[in-house]
């Protein structure tokens, strides 16, 4: 600094005092910096000031309240007075500049956010890691006891292994022959006095009819237009015939159809809906060398009954 520059400021700012007609008592008072600063700043002597930031700051209000321009007066000065860019008077300005303070306290704010949030993050953290460990135990320990289950299982199992799955063969072609035969079933199509028609819905392509009488009857048995058995049952006698699977039907013609009875696979053929009576003659001869003896006889009224059955 020249002496000749520090002159002139502390002098500019003594007479505008003066001329203003304060002592420094009342700049004292209005400024509410101390007295020893305002006669430092007039006798030039800065280093006694709090520090650099200061000197301008004290030197700008003094020359306000003096009606002197205060920010012209520090530019025309500006070699005098110590530099603005020692690390005092920036921190000085900051702390003094709102803005700025409301910057560094937002940035102090995150930072004590990021400080609290640290253990907490770092709790859940390791809570999350015991939660998994504890869930991955569970169920390695839950696959461990289902293979267990599923070993031991297949131990009691493979003993009759090959006893069930025989026995299950066996039992389902028994249920299905069972649901074969139940399936199938009688209706009557139509009656004349002379006999039915029937038919048998669901019938097995191998039909097995069984004829039984409770006491003497004749009867036969027609497929295809062919008699393929005739006879007479004397009681509780019974006979067996195979219908072909080619026919379509059959007919059954009963000499006495009250007291008698048609299966076919087993299950009950009942027909006597439609009965008709008719007088039959029946007539025997025996010859002899030469001679040939007829007798007749006797007319007997018994029920005739023509049945035929339809296989669909």
């Amino acid at each position: 600094m020249s002496e000749n520059s520090k002159i002139t400021l502390g002098k500019t700012l003594k007479d505008a005092r003066i001329a203003k007609g304060y002592t420094l008592d009342d700049l004292q008072q209005a400024t509410k910096i101390q007295k020893r600063y305002l006669i430092a700043i007039e006798d030039q002597q800065f280093d006694e000031l709090p520090g650099d930031f200061y000197v301008r700051a004290f030197i700008k209000q003094y020359a306000d309240m003096v009606d002197l321009d205060g920010a012209e007066l520090l530019k025309q000065f500006d070699s005098a007075l110590p530099s603005t860019q020692t690390q005092e008077y920036v921190d000085k300005v900051n702390e003094n500049n709102p803005e700025t303070r409301s910057q560094q306290r937002k940035v102090d704010d995150r930072s004590l956010r990021l400080r609290r949030l640290i253990p907490i993050t770092g709790i859940v953290v390791v809570v999350l890691a015991v939660l998994i460990g504890i869930w991955v135990a569970a169920a390695k320990s839950g696959h461990s006891t289902a293979k267990q289950n599923v070993d031991s299982s297949s131990v009691s199992v493979s003993g009759s292994s090959s006893s069930s799955s025989s026995s299950s063969s066996s039992s389902a072609k028994k249920k299905s022959s069972s649901k074969k035969k139940t399936t199938a079933t009688f209706k009557q199509l139509s009656a004349t006095t002379s006999g039915s028609t029937w038919e048998m819905k669901n019938a097995p392509s191998k039909r097995t009819v069984k004829l039984a009488a409770t006491g003497s009857s004749w009867m036969s048995v027609t497929v295809g237009g062919s008699t393929t058995w005739q006879g007479t049952l004397s009681a509780n006698t019974s006979h067996t015939l195979t219908i072909p699977s080619s026919a379509t039907s059959v007919t059954f013609r009963f000499g006495n159809a009250p007291v008698t009875t048609v299966t076919v696979n087993g299950k009950k053929f009942d027909f006597g809906s439609a009965t008709a009576t008719s007088t039959t003659t029946s007539s025997s001869s025996s010859t002899t060398t030469g001679t040939t003896t007829t007798s007749s006889s006797s007319t007997n009224t018994t029920q005739v009954q023509e049945v035929t059955l339809e296989f669909k």
